[in-house]
């Protein structure tokens, strides 16, 4: 039933005009041969004739639209059988009722006319030239031609053809012409809608990030005074007693609260990042060799699998660092019975913006589908209380947009997780080509501080639609995407995907 269900749903919205009318030529053609048998005076046998003729239109009518609701994709080329049934069925109409004197033949009219307004003029004149060419041999069979008259009807089916057919064709590009501005709207409107969501978020972040910083502040300096008299006084308690162990919880849980407001300051916090080019195969086995004690305490085999000489990407060398060491103690936690860790580099092209990327491959227990949407939202944890703030992928996920690139995840329940950090580069050729505040003079390089409205600014101008504009996976930092909502539609875009000026 669902199958049914689905190819009838499929024909029903796939319907067409020009479906409407193959079926209803064959309604007419059908009522048109029964009021024949009914008001002409026919003899018996030419009804019995008939009759035969009707269940064979029957039959293979039937048999059409059976295929066509199995095989709807394939309608053109049922329709262009079908043109050789029905043709066969006017013929015998023709024949079995006066030859060229039947009133019959406007059957072939209704197949050039319907032929050529579904598959334009073109086959509408073939269709023209077969009919004349059916009704001359189905008319033969009874009388002799008046060649005039002949003449005249067989040129009508070509009159018929032309205009019709080109006049589908018109209809046709302006029916394509309506869709693709549809669809073009309703991009239009999707990525309108993802903009308005991402300025949202990037206000409810800001206000997070502030009210954050406010609180951390307030609370440390008081935190600092109790955690320094607890430690004082479980340094003067004596062992073995309830008033030790009592101090011991506070130090411990105090400490526990540094490192919870460590890692806020961090996320609130607008960072000095000192960016520089740097080779990520590198760093990648520095980062590894810092965990190498750790994955060997519990059980895990680390692998390091260096991209063949991925391009040096400009960034900051201790916050990238930060960023993969928060991934690689998130699988280090994920695999508590062992198993394998793989860091591995990579490069990519996406929007037509070249990316560097950093795997960090565990076969962990992974992360289930229902939350992967949250994993990177501030204070979201699927560790237990007490493990973790919550915030190092949204930490990993800040530094990866101050450089301006993103990261990514993709897992599979029980068998473990993908991290990847994605990190743009310019190749060597772009670096001297003009940029986009240089063609569309927004004035980015005179605001005060420089460049901060603008994460293209100062090193990503040929890839702004994707680190600044509405291609990227983060926040819109582009006047003029802002503007237009679509860098697609941006001049310097174009340019650049054109061939891009020296």
């Amino acid at each position: 039933m669902t199958t049914l269900k689905f190819r009838y749903d499929a024909v029903r919205n796939g319907v067409e005009i020009a479906d409407v009318g193959f079926f209803l030529l064959r309604v007419v053609a059908l009522a048109g041969a029964v009021a024949w048998l009914l008001v002409a005076q026919v003899p018996p046998e030419t009804v019995s004739t008939f009759l035969r003729i009707l269940a064979f239109f029957a039959v293979y009518g039937l048999l059409i639209y059976a295929l066509l609701f199995i095989r709807f994709d394939r309608k053109r080329d049922i329709y262009r059988l079908s043109f050789l049934f029905d043709l066969v069925f006017v013929c015998l109409l023709v024949v079995y009722s006066g030859g060229f004197a039947s009133s019959f033949f406007i059957g072939f009219y209704l197949l050039t006319a319907l032929h050529a307004f579904y598959f334009g003029w073109v086959s509408g004149l073939v269709s023209a030239a077969v009919c004349a060419a059916a009704y001359y041999s189905a008319g033969v069979r009874v009388s002799e031609p008046e060649l005039a008259d002949y003449l005249l009807k067989a040129s009508f089916l070509f009159l018929i053809a032309m205009p019709i057919g080109l006049l589908s064709g018109v209809l046709r590009r302006d029916k394509e012409k309506i869709e693709w501005l549809n669809e073009d709207l309703r991009r239009s409107l999707e990525r309108m809608t993802l903009l308005q969501k991402k300025l949202v978020e990037v206000e409810k972040l800001s206000a997070l990030g502030r009210l954050t910083a406010d609180v951390a502040h307030e609370i440390r300096n008081p935190l600092t005074v109790i955690g320094g008299f607890a430690k004082r006084l479980e340094d003067r308690l004596g062992e073995d007693t309830k008033e030790k162990r009592y101090a011991h919880v506070v130090v411990s849980e105090v400490a526990r609260l540094e490192r919870i407001l460590r890692d806020t300051l961090i996320f609130s916090r607008d960072a000095r990042f000192h960016f520089q080019y740097a080779d990520m195969n590198e760093l990648l086995v520095r980062t590894a060799m810092d965990y190498e004690e750790v994955c060997r305490e519990k059980g895990i085999d680390l692998s390091v699998l260096p991209g063949p000489g991925p391009p040096q990407c400009i960034v900051d060398d201790d916050q990238i660092r930060m960023a993969l060491g928060n991934l690689m103690t998130n699988a280090v936690d994920a695999m508590s019975g062992g198993g394998t860790l793989t860091l591995a580099t990579r490069t990519e092209c996406e929007n037509g913006v070249n990316y560097v990327v950093i795997d960090v491959v565990d076969s962990g227990h992974g992360v289930p589908p229902d939350i992967i949407d949250r994993i990177f939202e501030p204070f979201y944890s699927t560790k237990g209380v007490g493990y973790g703030t919550g915030l190092g992928l949204s930490i990993c996920r800040k530094i990866m947009e101050e450089h301006r690139g993103s990261a990514r995840v993709s897992s599979t329940p029980g068998k473990g997780s993908v991290f990847s950090l994605l990190i743009p580069y310019i190749p060597s050729e772009d670096t001297f080509k003009a940029q986009c505040w240089e063609v569309m003079r927004c004035g980015v390089e005179a605001i005060d501080p420089v460049g901060e409205r603008c994460t293209a600014y100062p090193n990503f101008g040929r890839i702004c639609w994707s680190v600044a504009g509405t291609m990227a996976d983060t926040k819109v930092q582009c006047v003029v995407a802002e503007k237009i909502g679509d860098c697609r539609k941006c001049p310097f875009y174009e340019i650049v995907q054109q061939a891009g000026p020296g």
